[in-house]
């Protein structure tokens, strides 16, 4: 395919320069996102509940910050706005699952069910986008699966008592998978901030209906938990993840996932008295390993940032 080299280079270099941020990005992201289902628990909603009122108090926020940036409503494809559709549909959909997922099973189980993203998004370049691995790449996948197999492996566990909630986890995490090529599309032609605050709205209303129709409390007495999800989740560690999604490879994207899990074992450590054994530090650092194998992977410049978008 014929690319306008002139002046997609000039933006591929300036995304070369923040390359290294967005990996930085990346990470801080999954390390936010794996603190939600602390907030989840500790806040007296229903769960579906707790994921509108993420929504909810983000989405004004965001709004704000995509106008702040200059941005306007106009201009926007067809395709586009689809795609923002489906990934607000799919991402509430997530978070509807995954929320009463947590509650109906093991935390281990929530969170690596809740990443099979990890799996699924590097299979949508592979088939899709076409983004084919390397054999680093490959590597990389496989070996962090491994680190994530062994550090959830004593928590984990299947039984029929948890089926449902490791079900609901699983859904949430191929609605992820699509919330994640939507919104790789839309990072296409749209800046971060605008891309994610269209999405979150788009969410609002389905995840609203969702709570209602499941007869959860949904307002709330104590609204620090709440708020801080949305800071932390939605506003912070969506936005980080959203303006890496326009510039790291699916690849790299599922396996920077399995940092979750390693942060869900730090916080059981930290918070709950789980104590970590020699097995649970080597999957850690196998996960590690995974990260900086695939630390200099990136997309093509000249698709990083398509002519005429700059990121906010």
């Amino acid at each position: 395919m014929h690319r306008q080299s002139a002046t997609r280079k000039a933006s591929g270099d300036k995304s070369v320069a923040a390359h290294p941020f967005a990996f930085a990005a990346l990470i801080l992201a999954n390390i936010l996102l794996s603190v939600g289902p602390v907030f989840v628990r500790m806040s007296d909603v229903g769960p579906v509940a707790a994921g509108f009122w993420r929504i909810a108090l983000a989405a004004p926020v965001l709004l704000a910050a995509a106008f702040a940036t200059g941005w306007r409503p106009g201009g926007i494809g067809r395709g586009v706005w689809w795609a923002i559709g489906v990934g607000g549909l799919c991402f509430a959909g997530d978070l509807a699952a995954w929320h009463i997922g947590i509650l109906k099973t093991q935390l281990a189980n929530a969170t690596l069910f809740g990443n099979s993203a990890t799996l699924f998004y590097p299979v949508y370049g592979f088939l899709i986008a076409r983004a084919w691995p390397s054999r680093t790449q490959g590597f990389a996948l496989v070996l962090a699966l491994v680190g994530a197999g062994l550090l959830m492996g004593r928590s984990m566990q299947i039984a029929p008592t948890h089926l449902a909630g490791d079900l609901l986890c699983l859904l949430a995490g191929i609605l992820y998978t699509i919330y994640f090529a939507t919104m790789a599309k839309a990072r296409d032609t749209m800046a971060p901030i605008p891309a994610l605050a269209l999405s979150t709205l788009a969410s609002l209303v389905p995840l609203l209906i969702f709570a209602n129709l499941l007869g959860e409390q949904v307002m709330p007495h104590n609204w620090t938990p709440l708020v801080l999800m949305a800071l932390s989740s939605q506003i912070i560690g969506q936005g980080l993840m959203i303006f890496a999604l326009g510039q790291m490879s699916p690849m790299v994207i599922g396996i920077a996932l399995l940092t979750q899990p390693v942060m869900a074992a730090t916080i059981g450590w930290i918070g709950y008295g789980e104590r970590l054994d020699g097995v649970d530090m080597i999957g850690a650092v196998a996960v590690a390993v995974a990260l900086v194998l695939v630390r200099g992977e990136r997309k093509d410049p000249a698709e990083l940032a398509p002519e005429g978008v700059e990121d906010a």
